[in-house]
């Protein structure tokens, strides 16, 4: 959507032409105000246009998308030259970016034999082939990452200054994919400092080319993606002193080893020891991580288990013995080598790691550890299985049985890599003819064809179904005028001086539901204009389990128009399961047994609402059934109230039955009276 809007308005910042009219005295029926601790009012946004999607400026109708904008302007590019399929594809293209990136970098600091089979894992990864056909900014950021350390590579160990320039754009724009490319270039600044021990070039080209992308993307941040950058600056502010003593410790160190490698002394002793310390602290985090720590505190269980779930899940325990014994390798035959991406692994490990917030459901959602953790680790796995840990010298008397001990280690890590491989495949093959909401498009532009573009479409609120993930796309890809409700029961008196004010502007005015909006009054009346129900398939979410099957996501709305009407007097009948979206709320969706009958379960407590009775009224009648309960099961007992009125209660039985209840003839002429339903 992000992107789509990008091609449609010519904008990183969206002028919304539905909420710019809207009276201030209207706006809280569709835009609340922020609940979210995570931002602040006063951090550039006003409200919430959709899921995703914030409003900077109300009187302006300036909307901005939620996350940065390097991924959908790549969308806004596919979808100029290929519309809707060019837009799904532009996933796939950065993630086969990023796996030729991790083979070029991983070829040049351990070989193309290891670099190879990291590649090949990461290709048949079940993360990077569901990332590869979803929507998310961290394939382009692994792309960008990887491209960049390899022209880092080119540059400080190649000595070839062509690629200077190019490595600091492609690792500054780390930052603009997402917002912890600051890392990456964080750790690759570390990795140029330290590597002045070892005599690579600090070269001007690089760094200030680096400064000035960094400095513009933080600008971009701090201009135009404010709201993106509330949880940040929160994050910030609520900083212990303990860590702000850790960074600025962090800070000076680099300073002061900066100062210190100047002299030959003090960089021969960095060149010793760094890769030792930087390897031993990453051992001995992984096993604690893995073997000792444990909940509590400030600690959730989940990030607690972060490095656990990253090694049952993704890696397998196998993988992460075999990345630890190839970064131990790595670090003791090529650590200088390639100190930028040893430098960029262990940030991203410790920083994520500290608190992964990897929940334990649907675990491949967490894509925290695409950009770099992932692809990583299958390179460290690809040099414990193929990076020579001796040279041959081919002179030496001990030249056969150090051919015969390669053969062996050859034999063993391609054994390895391909146990490894198969279980990942095995992992993957579910998968790979699934396609995520697969049919959603063809039902979205089949809803679109219903409206004009002088229509206004009112959609119920995120409380009472998920129709609000169809709204998104129906006004910023399809152009149809569309509003999300704020709450399941707005306020009907606000409601009906909006529609006053609406059919000035509008032609029709719609809603679309699936029950659990409270919305009608005498004076707010509908008319029924169309239904539907479809399923879409949606790949199961476990809880701390592997998601092996396809389920299905159901959704079922109406379409009502409104009307000018005045709900005359008379008996109230409604067929619950039948056109009832406006008049029940927490009720199940709507259901048809053998025999046709529409009907919906209800939950602990659920509501119906009455509207246009007569005073004279004396009978209320409810046709209910227990749902076929177990004949050792207990009665259904149902409380029955009408406002604040105790009607009773009463035991449903089994098969559907009428349960009639009379009324008093306050009761009536009371709810006969108001405008509202009862």
């Amino acid at each position: 959507n992000e992107g789509i809007q990008i091609t449609q308005r010519g904008s990183l910042v969206n002028t919304d032409g539905v909420i710019r009219p809207i009276p201030p005295d209207f706006k809280n029926l569709f835009f609340p105000t922020s609940q979210n601790p995570g931002y602040d009012m006063n951090l550039g946004y006003d409200s919430v246009r959709f899921m995703g999607f914030f409003i900077v400026d109300p009187d302006a109708g300036a909307v901005v998308g939620q996350f940065p904008h390097l991924y959908p302007t790549w969308v806004a590019i596919a979808y100029d030259t290929h519309g809707l399929t060019g837009a799904r594809y532009i996933s796939g293209l950065w993630a086969i970016f990023g796996v030729i990136a991790v083979y070029f970098a991983g070829a040049t600091l351990i070989g193309r034999p290891a670099a190879f089979a990291g590649a090949a894992l990461l290709a048949v990864h079940v993360a990077q082939v569901w990332y590869a056909r979803y929507p998310n900014s961290e394939v382009v950021m692994q792309a960008l990452t990887f491209a960049g350390l390899f022209a880092y590579f080119r540059t400080h160990v190649d000595d070839q200054r062509f690629f200077a320039p190019l490595a600091a754009l492609l690792i500054g724009l780390t930052f603009a994919a997402h917002f912890t490319g600051v890392l990456v270039i964080a750790a690759v600044m570390a990795a140029t400092i330290c590597g002045r021990c070892d005599r690579q070039p600090l070269l001007p080209s690089f760094t200030i080319t680096l400064t000035l992308v960094t400095a513009a993307i933080s600008s971009y941040y701090l201009i135009v993606l404010t709201p993106y950058m509330a949880r940040p600056l929160r994050f910030l502010t609520l900083l212990e002193p303990f860590h702000v003593f850790l960074i600025a410790l962090a800070a000076l160190l680099m300073l002061v080893t900066g100062i210190a490698i100047r002299q030959e002394g003090i960089a021969s002793r960095l060149r010793t020891w760094l890769p030792v310390v930087l390897t031993t602290v990453m051992c001995v985090l992984a096993v604690y991580a893995v073997f000792f720590r444990e909940a509590g505190g400030h600690l959730a269980q989940h990030d607690a288990d972060g490095l656990r779930t990253y090694m049952n899940f993704y890696l397998l325990p196998v993988g992460l013995t075999a990345s630890l014994i190839g970064w131990i390798m790595v670090s003791k035959k090529r650590f200088w080598h390639g100190s930028a991406l040893m430098f960029v692994a262990a940030t991203f490990s410790i920083f994520i790691f500290y608190k992964a917030r990897v929940f334990p459901e649907h675990f491949w959602m967490a894509r925290r550890f695409i950009p770099v953790i992932l692809p990583a680790s299958l390179l460290l796995v690809g040099a414990a299985a193929f990076l020579q840990p001796v040279n041959i010298n081919s002179t030496s008397s001990a030249h056969a049985s150090a051919q015969l001990l390669t053969k062996l280690r050859l034999a063993l890590g391609t054994t390895l890599v391909v146990v490894i491989g198969w279980q990942y495949v095995g992992n993957t093959y579910p998968i790979l003819r699934h396609v995520e909401f697969a049919g959603l498009i063809p039902k979205l532009e089949e809803l679109a064809n219903r409206f004009t573009a002088t229509d206004l479409v009112l959609v119920e609120s995120r409380g009472a179904s998920d129709m609000h993930v169809l709204a998104t796309p129906l006004d910023y890809i399809y152009a149809r005028n569309t509003l999300v409700f704020n709450a399941t029961n707005p306020d009907k008196r606000i409601f009906s001086s909006f529609l006053d004010w609406a059919r000035l502007h509008y032609d029709r005015i719609f809603f679309i539901g699936s029950g659990g909006t409270d919305l009608l009054s005498r004076r707010v009346a509908v008319r029924p204009k169309g239904d539907d129900r479809f399923q879409v398939p949606e790949f199961e979410a476990g809880l701390n389990q592997y998601p092996t099957e396809i389920r299905s996501k159901e959704f079922d709305y109406s379409i009502y128009e409104f009307v000018e009407e005045i709900t005359p007097p008379g008996a109230f009948n409604l067929d619950v399961g039948t056109n009832d979206d406006l008049y029940v709320r927490r009720l199940h969706a709507k259901q048809r047994d053998s025999n046709n009958v529409s009907y919906r379960w209800t939950r602990d407590r659920s509501y119906v609402s009455i509207l246009g009775t007569t005073a004279d009224a004396r009978a209320l009648t409810l046709r209910m059934s227990n749902g076929g309960r177990p004949p050792e099961e207990a009665l259904v007992t149902v409380r029955l109230t009408l406002n604040e009125y105790d009607l009773g209660e009463f035991s449903v039985g089994n098969g559907f039955e009428d349960y009639t209840f009379t009324m008093t003839e306050t009761l009536a002429e009371t709810i006969a009276l108001e405008d509202e339903a009862s």
